[in-house]
């Protein structure tokens, strides 16, 4: 499944992938998703916000064990992030046949769409529309840079734009939801645990800031007769920097747009992304308050384009994840993922699989093949006792509607 999957949507140029949403790359994995669940005599769906589901047991019986991740990434990203989590369900599925082992609640793999919102600048868009989170107006509105809304790219892929929004029947039929992610940090390395079981989320949010200025010629517009917004931005990204840096969080400017973007001219606008994260949402509220008040003083308008308040995973799932792993550490993260999102309609957990390096969103992102295996080793642990009627006794599992939807 692996080997198959790497070629998808990699850029020669970086080695680094470009897999985003609703695009032909995103639509090879997404196939790639579906031949594996048919191949599997799984059920297969996609529902109204275009997330992929594959099922093993009835969906309707509810009280399902749902596992899985993401298949897109963020612009030249890593080959793990969000696919090792889709693999790895896969690949437990497969172990769990191959006990012989069948399960009184259904099973379930699922690929989140948009999870990085790259494309559309929402992320986590798929779990966020499914939970009502998102307004699915918005939503359909969202443009990408080349300014396709998310309705055409839609249904340039053929899927029905319309029907997006909150789905209660979908939600009404998960009773747990279990992420495995290649751990974004260190916090693993030089430990004897390759897994580590996720305990919280940070908060964190995006926010556009839009610099206006006057366009003009380099090359003869005296400095002081200038209304050149680049600078308030320059002082901008230095203030987040030490703001973030003296108060514990992170933030971060990664995208950026010029107007016209000429080298030998003055820019008309700077349009700059801010990403900011904090281990507690006082903390986050002052350091945005702080980067706000000198981008407003350098004539800056500020959009909050996506929030998402701290997440604390389900205690007492967390104490079972740990338990069935003998002791696996508890593990805090300042990355937004769809359990995220789904924890507040749902119990969820997370597993990492550790990362020697600790970098992610790039195309160094690694983890040795010993952990990937024992990430599905843990996850296979985990379903099977969260698949059981009596958590004691070993579960048993069955094949869901032949062929596929």
């Amino acid at each position: 499944m692996w080997r198959d999957l790497l070629p998808v949507g990699r850029n020669a140029a970086t080695g680094g992938y470009r897999r985003h949403a609703w695009t032909p790359a995103d639509a090879d994995c997404r196939a790639w998703f579906e031949r594996e669940a048919r191949d599997r005599g799984l059920w297969y769906e996609a529902d109204r916000n275009g997330n992929q589901w594959a099922w093993l047991g009835d969906p309707a019986d509810g009280n399902a064990v749902v596992t899985g991740s993401h298949l897109d990434s963020v612009p030249d990203g890593g080959a793990y992030d969000g696919p090792l989590g889709v693999v790895s369900a896969f690949a437990a599925v497969d172990a769990l046949r191959r006990r012989g082992a069948v399960a009184g609640r259904p099973l379930a793999v699922v690929n989140f769409t948009e999870e990085e919102g790259a494309r559309f600048g929402v992320a986590c868009l798929g779990s966020r529309l499914m939970t009502g989170v998102a307004d699915p107006a918005a939503a359909r509105a969202l443009t990408d840079s080349g300014g396709v809304t998310l309705a055409e790219a839609m249904e340039r892929a053929g899927h029905d734009p319309s029907a997006l929004g909150r789905d209660d029947e979908r939600l009404a039929r998960v009773g747990v939801f279990v992420e495995l992610h290649v751990e974004q940090g260190r916090r693993l390395a030089g430990t004897p645990h390759p897994v580590g079981v996720g305990s919280a989320i940070w908060p964190h949010g995006r926010w556009r800031l839009d610099f206006p200025g006057v366009a003009d010629h380099a090359g003869t517009t005296l400095m002081e007769d200038r209304r050149d917004p680049m600078p308030g931005y320059a002082a901008t990204v230095l203030a987040a920097r030490e703001s973030a840096t003296r108060m514990g969080g992170l933030a971060t400017f990664g995208r950026l747009r010029v107007a016209p973007n000429g080298t030998n001219a003055i820019a008309s606008l700077v349009t700059a992304w801010l990403d900011c994260r904090a281990p507690d949402a006082d903390t986050l509220e002052d350091l945005v308050a702080g980067i706000a008040a000198v981008a407003e003083a350098a004539g800056a308008e500020i959009t909050a384009e996506s929030g998402t308040p701290l997440v604390t995973f389900d205690r007492p799932l967390r104490v079972r994840l740990a338990r069935i792993l003998g002791g696996a550490p508890p593990l805090p993260t300042g990355a937004g993922h769809d359990a995220g999102v789904l924890a507040s309609a749902v119990p969820t957990a997370m597993l990492f699989v550790r990362n020697p390096t600790g970098v992610s969103h790039s195309p160094h992102e690694h983890a040795e093949e010993a952990d990937c295996l024992a990430g599905v080793s843990a996850l296979t642990r985990v379903l099977t006792d969260l698949l059981a009627d009596d958590p004691s006794e070993p579960a048993q599992c069955e094949p869901g509607p032949p062929g596929g939807s």
